[in-house]
């Protein structure tokens, strides 16, 4: 049976035999029968490489952070998570570099936006790789389409409408997006683009199916 450590782009927690792209964590969330017991236990929420210098993590391992899994970095994004200082160093300098501020300064805002109200937006104006919640589903705009995200993948694709919706992306991370953000953990799952599901693949299928990396303080 799969964990519940699987994350949505509104940040829930669910189990799914699906695969992600991207690791991460929010501290320890789980207990010593590897139940979710909350739904963060720290500011700092960072998305990781799936493999980092050999180093085995497993999933929920006891007295330490739970290991999580996005389909992708666009789905990490809109769930409030930015780059690991340690395993995605290039990354994590670039990300400062935009937001012009560094990890401590970055965590605080990112979990106010968390915590607050969601802002609705002009559907059209939003860059690409940023979500959107419609009929309650969130749907990535990528180009002048919108595609809906499942656990396994993105599914159907609709013209990008006119008119404003609720933005699950938080403000702060969908001006990264402006930048033309491009990091090195893959940003988009291959449905996206037309490609199928990399069946196996990589991902988060059972517990300590890739290590994560512990971030240092930056």
């Amino acid at each position: 049976m799969p964990f519940r450590n699987r994350v949505t782009p509104l940040g829930e927690l669910i189990a799914t035999p699906a695969r992600g792209l991207v690791f991460g964590n929010r501290g320890r969330l789980h207990d010593d029968e590897r139940r979710i017991r909350r739904q963060w236990a720290l500011k700092r929420w960072i998305a990781c490489r799936l493999e980092f210098r050999g180093r085995y993590h497993g999933a929920m391992p006891p007295r330490r952070y739970t290991g999580l899994f996005f389909l992708d970095e666009a789905t990490a994004f809109a769930a409030g998570h930015r780059p690991c200082a340690e395993c995605r160093r290039a990354d994590y300098l670039r990300f400062t570099e935009i937001w012009g501020a560094r990890a401590d300064a970055i965590d605080a805002r990112l979990h106010e936006e968390r915590l607050g109200p969601r802002r609705e937006d002009e559907i059209r104006r939003l860059p690409d790789g940023a979500f959107v919640l419609l009929d309650g589903a969130p749907w990535l705009a990528l180009g002048d389409k919108l595609l809906r995200w499942t656990p396994g993948g993105y599914a159907d694709r609709i013209g990008r409408p006119s008119g404003r919706a609720t933005i699950l992306t938080p403000p702060s991370l969908v001006e990264v997006l402006r930048q033309g953000w491009d990091g090195e953990v893959p940003f988009l799952h291959p449905t996206a683009v037309g490609g199928a599901h990399p069946g196996g693949g990589l991902g988060a299928g059972r517990a300590g199916e890739a290590h994560g990396a512990v971030e240092r303080p930056a």
